[in-house]
Parts: C-alpha cells; sequence; structure tokens
C-alpha cells in the first residue's frame, strides 16, 4: 500500500542509506565491484535516474537482495510521484445477464 500524504522513499536512497552507508563502500567502489559507471550509482542515489530491471538484477546479487526489491521500491515511488490530484468516480458496474435479459425482451416485443 502506497502512503497518501508523501512520495514514496527513491530506490537511491534505500541504496545509499541502507546498504552503502552500513557497508562503508563508497559509490566508486559500488559502481567497480558492479562493472558500471559512477554517473549511474549517483543519478540512482541522487534520485536523478530510475532502477531498470537489469540495474535490479545487479543490485541483488551483489547486496543479497531480490530483483523485485528493487523494481518494487522503484514502482512505488513512480506510482506515487504520478498519483492524479483528483478522484475518477467508479464505473458503474456492467451486469451482462441483465443486458441479454433487456435485449431478449426488446426483441421479443418488436417481434424479432
Amino acid at each position: 500500500m502506497l502512503p497518501e500524504k508523501r512520495v514514496p522513499t527513491h530506490p537511491g536512497e534505500v541504496l545509499l542509506l541502507e546498504f552503502l552507508n552500513p557497508m562503508g563502500t563508497t559509490q566508486v567502489e559500488f559502481a567497480a565491484h558492479l562493472g558500471i559507471p559512477i554517473q549511474r550509482v549517483n543519478e540512482i542515489i541522487k534520485g536523478k535516474r530510475g532502477v531498470t530491471p537489469e540495474t535490479a538484477w545487479l543490485f541483488s546479487q551483489a547486496l543479497g537482495t531480490s530483483p523485485e526489491f528493487w523494481t518494487n521500491l522503484q514502482a512505488a515511488h513512480d506510482l506515487g510521484k504520478s498519483r492524479p490530484q483528483g478522484r475518477i468516480a467508479p464505473m458503474i458496474r456492467f451486469d451482462a445477464n441483465r443486458r441479454k435479459r433487456t435485449e431478449a425482451s426488446r426483441r421479443k416485443a418488436s417481434g424479432e
């Protein structure tokens, strides 16, 4: 469930605060370990770039998590950022059986 009063935490913040800082690992060391450019790690940490499925696999293998952990964090963040301001009224439920009965009644009344 998404929080309603704030945007969920970006996965880059989770990466920095929950993994890299406690491990005493720098962004440069982490990027080198993964074999990716430092800019990619830095932009994710700053929230300027999202975690792609490819990056999620790299993070999960290096940090002992699942790729879904990273993609779910990203999806929650993206959904929270794009939440519409207004509400849309729910659609009226369509009852297929009622429609069939109504159509049959019309045909019978018209003599079809």
